[in-house]
């Protein structure tokens, strides 16, 4: 029986070499190893043999099982390469084809059309500051010169969340915050970006909640045609170079002498037409210089310093420079309307 059982194995060994497929080495795995198995049919005699003959076949017939599988396990690990090696041959890749391009996501226009105005402004000197969106009252109003009672606080419809916190209805409370930081000494030059609220209908102009960006310069010998320079060069690179400004009169409590800020139409090139009313010019921004009561309550010296404000909504800019309809286009995420304005 042990010469059996080598014989097995050197037969075994033989097919497993000359085996070229991993589908014929799983029958051979079967046929030597399988449960009907020349060994298993061997181990059926160990009943009929003494202790020593039937410890010494045990040991035989073991060794023979583990030589035959450590063969087919060799043996498949090399077919299973072979098969690899085959496809690679055959499978070619022409590394010089462009790449599978994949969509990439992009700032929405409005953080788009604000990432435009801070480089431009950072250009200009100014730095960013910002505040936070639920504010006191002493900063949203009293330091901006509108005491309780006043009556232009109905020009800015509030929401409240008590007696003396509501949502900011515009970003200037950063401005009163950044001026009482600066300890009465100038100069100041500042952009203030942020969202703000107010109670309003939402329509194809209005919205209740929206951007806003003002500005603001302290310094000696600040006047309004440093303002007017300003606002002129914002425009201009902008709108485009072509595009003109005109200040119209107007009345904020924060600023005096206050003005209306327009900018000659797009559509018909300050000619006159529809879309602009036939003034030629259309509104963007308000803006004048910084009341002195202002500069006081900031903790600064109106005999020694001047400065001037202004602020705009981004979104506003964005409808004028693209030709927008509707400002709730702005906030339908419609990747539709967003993608549009890939401005990169």
């Amino acid at each position: 029986m042990l010469k059996q059982l080598k014989s097995i194995c050197e037969i075994a060994l033989k097919d497993i070499e000359e085996c070229q497929e991993i589908k014929q080495l799983n029958e051979l795995r079967v046929k030597y190893l399988g449960k009907k198995g020349p060994i298993q049919e061997a181990m059926k005699m160990m009943k009929d043999l003494d202790t020593e003959a039937r410890k010494e076949l045990g040991l035989v017939s073991n060794e023979t099982k583990f030589t035959i599988s450590t063969a087919i396990e060799n043996k498949q690990k090399e077919l299973e390469n072979l098969v690899i090696e085959e496809q690679l041959k055959n499978d070619f890749i022409d590394v010089t084809l462009p790449s599978r391009k994949r969509a990439l996501g992009q700032a929405h226009l409005t953080n788009q059309i604000i990432t435009e105005i801070e480089d431009l402004f950072i250009g200009m000197g100014y730095s960013i500051a910002e505040g936070p969106e639920i504010e006191t009252d002493h900063y949203n109003f009293e330091m901006l010169n509108l005491p309780k009672g006043h009556p232009a606080r109905d020009m800015q419809d509030s929401f409240y969340i008590t007696e003396e916190l509501l949502l900011r209805t515009h970003t200037s409370p950063v401005q009163a915050r950044t001026m009482l930081k600066q300890g009465g000494k100038g100069p100041v030059k500042i952009i203030c970006p942020g969202k703000v609220y107010r109670r309003d209908d939402d329509d194809a102009t209005h919205s209740h909640q929206f951007f806003q960006i003002e500005g603001l310069v302290i310094d000696k010998n600040i006047t309004m045609s440093d303002l007017k320079g300003t606002l002129e060069y914002f425009v201009k690179k902008i709108f485009g170079e072509n595009r003109e400004i005109r200040f119209r009169p107007s009345f904020f409590p924060f600023t005096e002498p206050s003005v209306e800020v327009d900018v000659t139409c797009a559509k018909c090139s300050g000619s006159g037409c529809s879309m602009c009313k036939n003034s030629g010019y259309i509104e963007i921004l308000g803006a004048g210089m910084v009341h002195p009561d202002v500069l006081k309550m900031g903790g600064f010296d109106p005999e020694v310093y001047q400065g001037f404000a202004f602020g705009m909504g981004p979104e506003r800019i964005a409808i004028l420079k693209y030709g927008i309809d509707d400002i709730r286009q702005f906030y339908t995420n419609d990747l539709r309307f967003n993608n549009q304005f890939n401005l990169k």
